[in-house]
């Protein structure tokens, strides 16, 4: 059957490495057009398309290029995509329709679970490549130093054949234990068969292969049965076609299955954690992927100077400076435990030496006037969003951060849904727009860091995006206009619960400020 967008799911396991696959990635709300983006900046991603939370794509990237992905919640394999269920008043009926999914390909589910296993072997096989034990070196410049001492371990060796089976067979018993402990664990047996036994003997496999099935269900299915429902049907399917066993707690393999009244979609995922968990950020503060995502807006350029004057824990300045290296970052909050909490993810990412920390008001930042390229910043007026007596601040905070930006410089915020609404009015009509009086040449911070030597990074604006792929808050009959910061474009994101908006602002350093 063919998937939404017209592309027959491939035919055996032709997705090998280095052949295209088709994948997805879950996003959060408002992320999609991130996530667009840098698919096909970052992987020369195909067939890209999307639906609300999700983006379909096909790529030949290795999986160290999928890991990459900083816009992402988590990656699959796309397993088949089809058009929603048709709900009938005869339950059995639905039932049916939903055991189907499975029913009317089974050589296909076959085909993409052996597919999984390669690409999970290939990340087994580049994580031992990287991870080669010290040991090996010491042993091999033992060895030569001392011919004698090999002899004797040879003849040690021929004479105890048994006891070198052993230690054989515990080596290879450690190297499953190794292999299970990386991304999603597999089944030993399964891992060991090839393809062709895979698929011509799945009889024998399905005995040691286990699996787990994570389903959503929203829309109108949604109130005929419940997700674990839902999962139950479908894992009774799979147990009665291929003979594999149910296993919540350590599967083999996680089917992900999600039904709603505009798609039916089934992957597996691709990684056991998902792709927003960072491995560089020990205390997570805000969401790594919207991060992610004002840096990505912001236009960094090797050499400049980025700010973010309420850094909290970092998260805003680990992200830029783990994608934009070359760079000089720094960060000021008026807490103490905030910047011990910062320093500390600094400091197990490894990022000391490029980014500083300075306790200061951010109305009253310790920076030359104009010495700023980028500033960056989560707004935190209020408790859970709320707003409060703080807001009278908003002005000096605005007045503060164009203050100290340099002509054309860049303003990225996150402001919550209320705080976006309120400053559409209040502010606007406290600072009003004004003259704008050309800026002076930038000037360097007196706060010098080591600039990074690695390679230069994705751009940001490689790739426009066009209506099809987001929904942009339109602006162009009310431009929020701070002095001569002025709104160049807004988008929604979701917080979770919660939803904000990151919003844009460039220093305007010529006559009237104009949308």
């Amino acid at each position: 059957m063919a998937d939404e967008g017209g592309q027959p799911p491939p035919k055996g396991p032709c997705c090998r490495a280095g052949l295209p696959a088709r994948y997805f990635c879950t996003a959060g709300r408002g992320m999609e057009p991130f996530l667009l983006r840098e698919v096909r900046t970052r992987l020369d991603a195909a067939q890209v398309e999307y639906v609300s939370g999700k983006v379909f794509f096909t790529t030949r990237a290795e999986l160290s290029m999928l890991k990459e992905l900083k816009s992402a919640e988590r990656l699959f394999l796309l397993l088949n995509k089809y058009p929603p269920l048709s709900i009938s008043r005869n339950k059995g009926r639905v039932i049916h329709d939903i055991q189907k999914l499975v029913n009317e390909t089974p050589r296909h589910w076959l085909d993409m679970v052996t597919l999984w296993r390669s690409l999970h072997c290939q990340e087994v096989k580049e994580e031992n490549r990287c991870e080669e034990p010290p040991d090996s070196q010491k042993r091999k410049l033992e060895e030569e130093g001392s011919i004698q001492n090999k002899k004797q371990k040879r003849e040690l060796i021929s004479e105890t054949v048994s006891g070198e089976t052993q230690i054989e067979n515990q080596q290879s018993c450690n190297t499953s234990e190794v292999h299970n402990s990386n991304g999603l664990s597999s089944g030993r047996s399964f891992l060991e068969k090839t393809p062709e036994l895979t698929q011509e003997k799945s009889g024998e496999s399905s005995s040691c292969f286990s699996f787990r099935v994570s389903c959503r269900c929203s829309g109108a299915l949604a109130k005929i049965f419940t997700a674990q429902e839902m999962g139950r049907i479908i894992g009774t399917a799979l147990m009665k076609n291929f003979g594999w066993k149910a296993d919540l707690r350590n599967p083999d393999i996680e089917i992900f299955v999600h039904l709603n009244d505009i798609y039916s979609v089934i992957g597996i995922p691709v990684f056991r954690l998902p792709l927003a968990s960072r491995s560089y950020i020990k205390t997570a503060g805000l969401r790594s992927t919207v991060a992610w995502a004002m840096a990505s807006l912001a236009e960094i350029k090797p050499g400049a100077f980025v700010l973010d004057p309420t850094c909290g824990l970092g998260t805003i300045l680990l992200e830029a400076a783990t994608e934009w290296p070359n760079v000089h970052y720094l960060g000021t909050d008026i807490s103490d435990s905030q910047l011990e909490g910062a320093y500390t993810n600094i400091k197990a990412a490894g990022l000391v030496d490029k980014i500083g920390l300075l306790k200061a008001s951010v109305t009253a930042l310790p920076f030359q006037s104009e010495s700023i390229d980028v500033v960056l910043a989560d707004i935190p007026f209020g408790k859970k969003f709320k707003i409060t007596k703080d807001m009278t601040l908003l002005p000096d905070v605005f007045q503060e951060i164009e203050r100290v930006l340099c002509g054309g410089g860049i303003v990225v915020l996150l402001l919550s849904q209320e705080l976006y609404k309120r400053l559409s009015g209040d502010i606007a009509s406290s600072l009003g727009t004004k003259n704008c009086i050309p800026a002076s040449p930038c000037k360097q911070s007196t706060v010098m860091l080591v600039s990074n030597t690695k390679g230069n990074s994705i751009g940001p604006t490689t790739v426009p995006l066009s209506t099809q792929e987001a929904e942009r808050e339109d602006t162009s009959d009310k431009r929020m206009t701070f002095g001569s910061l002025v709104l160049v474009e807004s988008l929604e994101v979701s917080l979770g619960k919660t939803g904000a908006f990151i919003c844009k602002y460039k220093k305007v350093t010529g006559g009237f400020a104009r949308s």
